[in-house]
């Protein structure tokens, strides 16, 4: 049985590529230094799956900022507005991805959503009726020859046409109808040229199938493809999906001529029903998604081994594959020294996952293999107890009432009483929580952890942070502080660390998007509080300053979210022992003087069903209950916040009002506060701030651009509902740009209020 990987990640084991990316940005080294390291990125990864014995290894799944801008690129899908600033073609790809400022001119970066239901980011491209789609690029062509010279044959990889143009936004009278045959054109020429240069097979990712497809975009998909694979050559297509099943366009798949399809096992609650119902073409290759691409625990051998014997004994021909790209697991556990050998042995990453793969596949052709060492060793993890259960959680968990997920007053009444105790001015002005953290700041945290300092030297270092950002925040006029987060490597992992149940990493990184990585920790048990987290800072911060500070927190749905899972129990246990924990953190802060407490729900989204149907009984059902469960035991006159970034809320805004906060903030800049008609048409009762500055560009956003923001947003929004943010945290920015932009925001929102 034949391997294949549908990507590999792309940072490096060490986040060479971040750290080289951000050289660079800074000018510290030259462009053909970046390629450098990139290409010697590039044959690394692919060498190891050589190493490993992987069949089907993906070339072009490597990317300086993300996959589906390399798409969009390619195709020469690039905005008029970045053409005009004449830079190289990498520093107008980072433009688009970053925003740019400088001698040459002042753009914003893209909009940048969540890929599907997960943590990464994408680049959402945008066409206007005078772009034209044509290949343009030579990307695909060179990472392919690149280590074909290396003698690694591989499978070039890109984003489908479907999924392309799905995932666009549309500026002009154009809709995606109309560039059929363009992108038609444009798909055939890339995999005649690949054909030419040796490429047996070429993988077209379209994870887009997976979710709801009508008649309309039915019959679109056909004519994409009917038009792609017309005549193209003896090279191979495979098609793969992932994320899910494509239960509405099984049949069409089966029909048009690919030579592969790739089925998700894992996430695809339908795929098996599916193959059963209809079977599976015999002049294809199916491409099983059976090792998990997204979480971190071992693969089951048995488990798997019984789905390719039934997909065998149905005469199917089999690749037995990745779910979904490794992009989303950390790089190797090799570099996990500190993880006890008996905790290491339940974990594959992603260079695990090779390994796994060529033994599963080893194993699906022996008759022999109950008696084989690698599935001996694999059959004792799961057969071997984990001391993960703690009976006080699980009472605790029994106990809870229905009453326990109201908050009580109503909102409104509620607001009445938070504005006469508050007192804020109108259009409040206020940050997401970090600010910048600078060189030592992380120097500090890591002599701590090194205990090369006290604790008393860690804290008295943070304190006089503190200090300084409290008080130039009064100094510029913002009316609701935050005390700096100084003291937090990651909102998630700062949290896990409080908590009992979670295990953690030294290197296990996963991109989130661009340079931006993190380190999710990993739920290895039952979770409660162990000691208060915050409450020391946050009753520092506000013992400075007359100024309400918000208490500032992570919410149960976030941290789960962007957590590695257990697999033995349900999302929804899970999360609600974190909602608990974290609601007794709640109740200390306003037990402690705090009146404002943010719960952030970044991560609200991700794992939404991606078919309608599912999303309520399989996700919001308990995930909203479980952020009300943290908050509704607080006073009515505390004043409950909460923020999310970087995804499409559209859809669900009856849901996250739903979840009976006080005040959220949004990201909104980089979409152009599109978000805004959607609040107003739904009747929104929660107050918003829409961020009016992306953070995630190092662009300073000026007085006026501010102001024309929020004159947008009072279109849409009462002003008595009306806050005035960024779009996310400032932990990653400098501090110039920093205090610069939040100055800008400070003097916007004087304006709004003389204008009234």
């Amino acid at each position: 049985m034949q391997t294949s990987v549908i990507g590999y990640p792309r940072i490096g084991e060490n986040r060479e590529l971040k750290f080289a990316s951000e050289k660079y940005f800074k000018g510290e080294i030259s462009e053909a230094e970046l390629f450098e390291t990139a290409k010697s990125l590039r044959l690394a990864h692919a060498k190891s799956q050589k190493d490993a014995g992987i069949d089907f290894i993906p070339s072009n799944d490597f990317s300086f900022y993300d996959g589906l801008l390399d798409a969009a690129f390619l195709l020469g899908i690039v905005p008029e507005r970045y053409k005009k600033l004449d830079l190289s073609g990498l520093d107008t790809y980072f433009a688009m991805a970053r925003g740019y400022q400088g001698e040459k001119g002042d753009v914003k970066a893209l909009a940048m959503k969540k890929w599907f239901n997960t943590n990464y980011h994408y680049i959402v491209p945008e066409l206007d009726d005078e772009t034209v789609i044509k290949l343009t690029g030579t990307k695909i062509f060179d990472e392919y020859a690149e280590l074909k010279a290396e003698g690694i044959d591989t499978k070039p990889v890109i984003t489908g046409a479907y999924t392309l143009l799905s995932l666009c936004r549309y500026l002009g009278k154009k809709s995606r109808e109309d560039r059929v045959a363009e992108i038609i054109e444009a798909y055939k020429e890339i995999i005649s040229r690949l054909e030419t240069l040796g490429a047996k097979w070429v993988q077209i990712d379209e994870p887009a199938l997976v979710k709801d497809l009508n008649e309309e975009d039915k019959y679109f998909l056909t004519r994409l493809y009917r038009g792609i694979l017309a005549g193209k050559g003896n090279v191979k297509i495979l098609l793969q999906t992932y994320f899910g099943d494509v239960r509405d366009v099984y049949e069409i798949l089966a029909a048009l001529p690919f030579d592969g399809i790739g089925l998700d096992f894992l996430e695809g609650k339908q795929t098996v029903s599916l193959i059963e119902k209809n079977g599976f073409p015999a002049d294809k290759i199916l491409f099983a998604g059976l090792v998990n691409g997204k979480n971190i625990w071992k693969n089951n051998y048995a488990k798997t081994l019984a789905m390719l014997d039934e997909l065998k004994n149905k005469g199917i021909n089999t690749v037995l594959s990745t779910s979904c790209s490794l992009l989303h697991v950390p790089y190797t556990l090799e570099a996990e020294k500190n993880l006890a050998d008996d905790v290491k042995l339940h974990f594959a990453f992603a260079k695990e996952k090779l390994a796994e793969l060529t033994e599963i596949a080893s194993l699906a052709e022996d008759s022999a293999r109950t008696e084989a060492e690698s599935y001996i060793k694999n059959a004792a993890v799961f057969a071997s107890k984990r001391d993960c259960t703690d009976e006080a959680v699980q009472i605790r968990l029994a106990e809870i009432k229905k009453e326990d997920y109201t908050r009580l007053p109503a909102r409104s009444e509620r607001q009445k009483l938070q504005k006469a105790a508050l007192a804020l001015p109108a259009f409040p002005t206020t940050t997401i929580g970090s600010f910048p953290q600078t060189a030592d700041v992380k120097k500090n945290r890591s002599l701590f952890k090194k205990g090369e300092i006290s604790e008393e030297q860690y804290k008295d270092f943070n304190r006089k942070k503190i200090e300084r950002c409290i008080k130039w925040q009064e100094s510029i006029g913002l009316d609701v502080l935050v005390h700096g987060e100084y003291e937090r490597n990651d909102m998630v992992e700062y949290f896990g660390e409080a908590l009992s149940g979670y295990i953690f990493t030294e290197k296990a990184w996963v991109q989130s998007y661009g340079t931006r990585c993190l380190k999710p920790p990993i739920i290895w048990g039952d979770i409660s509080r162990k000691k208060p987290i915050t409450v020391e800072w946050s009753v520092y911060a506000q013992s400075l300053t007359k100024r309400p500070v918000k208490g500032m927190l992570t919410g149960p749905v976030t941290i789960f979210n962007w957590s590695f899972p257990r697999e033995d129990i349900s999302i929804k246990e899970s999360m609600t022992q974190i909602a608990l924990a974290i609601r007794d953190e709640v109740l200390d802060l306003e037990k402690n003087g705090i009146r404002i407490i943010q719960i952030d729900e970044a991560a609200l989204r991700e794992k939404l069903p991606l078919r309608r149907s599912d999303r309520y009984s399989e996700y919001l059902d308990f995930a909203i209950p479980s952020f009300r469960l943290v908050h509704s035991g607080v006073k009515a006159d505390t004043q409950i916040h909460t923020h999310m970034c970087y995804s499409e809320f559209t859809d669900i805004i009856p849901a996250i009002d739903n979840m009976d906060a006080d005040v959220i903030t949004f990201e909104a800049s980089r979409s152009d506060l599109l978000i805004l008609d959607a609040l107003k048409k739904h009747n929104f009762e929660t107050e918003v701030g829409p961020g009016v500055y992306d953070i995630h560009s190092p662009r300073i956003p000026s007085v006026e651009e501010i102001v024309s923001a929020l004159q947008k947003m009072r279109e849409k929004l009462q002003d008595e509902k009306l806050w005035v943010n960024p779009d996310c945290g400032l932990k990653t920015r400098g501090e110039e740009e920093t205090k610069q932009s939040l100055i800008n925001l400070v003097n916007a929102a004087k304006e709004i209020r003389k204008i009234g």
